[in-house]
This record gives C-alpha cells, structure tokens and sequence, in this order.
C-alpha cells in the first residue's frame, strides 16, 4: 500500500469516526514496506491534522458544493493535496497527479476530475486563496475557534507563540535510565550510532535527539537503559521529594512513564503503586516497567472510586496525572484539535475535582500530592488547584521553584515548546495535620 493511501485510510477513520492518530497509524504503517514511505505517511497524517482547520477552508472555498458524508475518503484526498500544495516541497504536477490516482485506489474512479479541478483551482490563485481565509484569525492559526479564543483569553500575551508551537513538529525527547547508564555515556554511544543529541535543560536524565527515530535503534532500549519521555514530564519524579521507605501512588498512571521514572529515583520505596482505569491501558504499564526491569503494584480500577482498589493504607506521595484537555500537546497529538469540543472543559474540570477529592483522602498527614496536567487552560490547572485549597484548610501549597516555566499563583505552569518541552502544569500540596 502505499503512502498516500495509508494516510487516506487512516485520516478518513480519523475524521470519521473519531478514532485516534496515535493508535491508528501504527497499525497501518505496517502495511508499507519502504521506511521512507513509513515517515512519508506519518508526515502526511501529521500534517494534514496540523493544519486542518485552514485546509478545510481552502478546499470549501475550491468546491462547488460541500461532499457528501459518504465521500469522507475524497475529502481526505483534497486534504492531502491542498497539504502538499502548501506545505511539502513537492512538485506541484506531482502532488496534484498523484492525488488525483487516489480516486481510484479508493474505488472512485468518477471523481478524478472533480479533485483535479479543485486542486489546479486553488494553484491558479493559491496567493489569493491563502489570503482570503487567513482573514479568520483561527483559521490562519489552524485551530478550532473555541480553542483560539479560550487561549487568546487566558494567555493574551503569549496566545500566539502557543499556537505557532502547537503546529511546529517537536523534538524527541528521551529518559535515561542513570541508575543504569550516566547520561553523557549514553550520549556518546548514541554518537557512535550516528544518533545525535544534546542534554534537556532542567533535568538530570533528559536527552533531547537532533532528529526523531525508531526506539528499536537506540543504544540500551531492550534492555531498559532509555526510554521515549519528554522533559516536562520528567519533571514530575523530582517534584515528589522521593524518600526511601515511602508508599507513593501513581493515578492515573498509563502509559507508565511517570511511574518507571520514580521506580528509577527511588528503589527503596516501601511501596509503589500505579492505577488506572483501562485494563489495555495498564497493560501498557506492566509492559514499559518489565522492559525497564522494575516492579509497582499494578491497580484495575478508578481512582476517583479507591474502594475497590486501595488497601487501605493511607500514601506518603500522590501523583495525580489528571485527565486533561491535553491542550499542551497538540504539537504531538493534532488530532487533539478535532477530537476535542468546548463543552468537553467543564466535564473535565469536574473529574478533575473529583479525583483531586479522592486522593486527598487517601494522603497521609505531612503527606505530598503532586497535581499535574498536560494542559494550558487555566479552569484546569491555577484556577482548580485555587478552589481545591480554598475549600480544604488542610491543603498547603508548596512553592515549586525552577528555572522552568513560570510561576503562577498556585503551581508553575510550562508553555508549548518553552525549553523544547511541551506545555505542562504542576501544583505541589501538603497536607497539614
């Protein structure tokens, strides 16, 4: 198969029934055989999610009238075309002949003149074009208006930069393990391989890659020594003020990452253990902390709802990895853009409250609860986290200093791409006897 047609197939499934980019296109990457296809087809997925809300009004603007709900494959195809039209450096006879062949590969040979005409449509007037539906803001910003305005009215002085980041491709960013490896050795070995890369700034472990790759060619991988984490959420394991003899809880803990980070930290710990509420999902879990050759107890089950779960034995540290918008990593998933909808927010908000009133009750007196989000919206992170210790005179915020980020009034919070990381938020509190 090839590229062009994997990416119709998994962007029609995308934006059809709403499926996910990052567990679709893996699976149909398989049936290409040639690597640069492989990176081919993701470039395009990528891309085309990226910029969606600005293609969809070019070809709008080049079609007579809108396709039908049974045509999605041919306005995926115009997608695809009108991308590489205005984002690859592919020969514009090309990306258009090309294109045009997909209306067979899909079984609808008829319609080759139909994306032939709009796609030589908008090159004769692509300055024009451009220009027209750039005159939206959201639109020239590639993002859903709902999203454009709630980040224009809680950042309106870094609104901008967030969303150029969030349609820059970002780095990849690993975690060495240093009880394993020291992270310039690995470095270096990476070097040796013809991998390059450079120490993350802020944390003790973090590399970021000059150029992405695939995990099976990293030095150390198979056995644990490295694993795929980006620099903010690395932050989190050194936020716990991790201490021999401790039980600490990771909720909400697919797909593991933080939870390893802390097994590699801290080995002494009295207990850990990691919760979620998906039984895949935590398989997840089990598989990364065997690859890393390190042990947690493993929970099925809501955090928001311990009992069928919890020991009873109140935890020294609670990481709560809160479901979130996951506004601060669109750069990474843009399917984000279209699988969210604004009324989502309150519905989030209101989990959060409720996991947040759950694990409260599960810390132990003197005890840390470390607040986190992938998120930028401020109703999920500052102002959450301001109710949540407005409403518990027991709950003591505990200032987080760094070079990081920016201090907020409760918690720091990391915009998308400050320091190469993606956009983060945390909020340490101690519960006071």
């Amino acid at each position: 198969m090839s590229a062009r047609l994997v990416a119709v197939q998994v962007l029609t499934r995308v934006l059809g029934q709403g499926r996910s980019l990052s567990l679709l296109l893996p699976e149909f990457q398989e049936q290409v055989k040639s690597p640069v296809d492989r990176a081919f087809a993701w470039q395009l997925c990528f891309g085309v999610l990226r910029f969606l809300p600005r293609l969809e009004a070019c070809a709008l603007r080049h079609l007579r009238r809108p396709l039908k709900a049974r045509d999605r494959d041919l306005h995926v195809i115009l997608l695809l075309g009108l991308y590489q039209l205005i984002y690859s450096r592919i020969p514009n006879h090309a990306a258009v002949s090309e294109t045009v062949a997909l209306s067979r590969a899909v079984g609808k040979p008829w319609a080759k003149g139909l994306i032939n005409a709009v796609l030589r449509g908008f090159l004769r007037e692509k300055e024009k074009s451009l220009a027209a539906v750039d005159r939206d803001e959201a639109v020239a910003a590639a993002h859903p208006r709902w999203l454009f305005e709630m980040l224009r009215s809680d950042w309106p002085e870094e609104y901008q930069a967030i969303l150029e980041a969030n349609n820059q491709q970002p780095p990849m960013a690993l975690r060495v393990n240093c009880r394993r490896v020291r992270r310039d050795v690995w470095l270096q070995q990476a070097s040796t391989k013809g991998i390059e890369g450079k120490a993350a700034r802020h944390t003790e472990s973090g590399v970021i890659l000059q150029q992405p790759c695939d995990v099976e060619v990293l030095p150390g991988f198979a056995k644990g020594e490295v694993s795929v984490q980006d620099s903010a959420a690395q932050l989190a394991a050194g936020l716990l003020d991790l201490k021999p003899g401790l039980r600490v809880l990771d909720a909400c803990a697919a797909p593991g990452g933080k939870t390893a980070h802390i097994a590699e930290r801290q080995p002494e710990l009295a207990r850990l253990v990691a919760v979620d509420i998906e039984q895949e999902r935590l398989q997840r879990v089990k598989a990364n902390l065997r690859r890393l050759g390190l042990d947690a107890t493993l929970c099925l089950g809501d955090a928001a709802e311990p009992s069928s779960w919890w020991d009873g034995k109140l935890f020294d540290r609670i990481l709560l990895d809160a479901p979130c918008s996951a506004t601060g990593v669109i750069r990474r998933h843009p399917d984000i853009k279209m699988l969210r909808r604004a009324d989502d927010i309150s519905k989030i908000v209101v989990k959060q409250q409720q996991l947040l009133e759950s694990m409260w009750s599960l810390l132990g007196p003197g005890g840390i609860l470390l607040y986190a989000t992938c998120s930028v919206l401020k109703r999920e992170n500052v102002q959450q986290i301001t109710e949540f210790i407005d409403k518990h005179p027991d709950a003591r915020e505990l200032p987080i200093e760094g070079e990081w980020g920016r201090g907020m009034s409760v918690g720091r919070q990391i915009l998308p791409g400050e320091h190469q990381m993606d956009g983060f938020y945390y909020a340490c509190l101690r519960k006071e006897p």
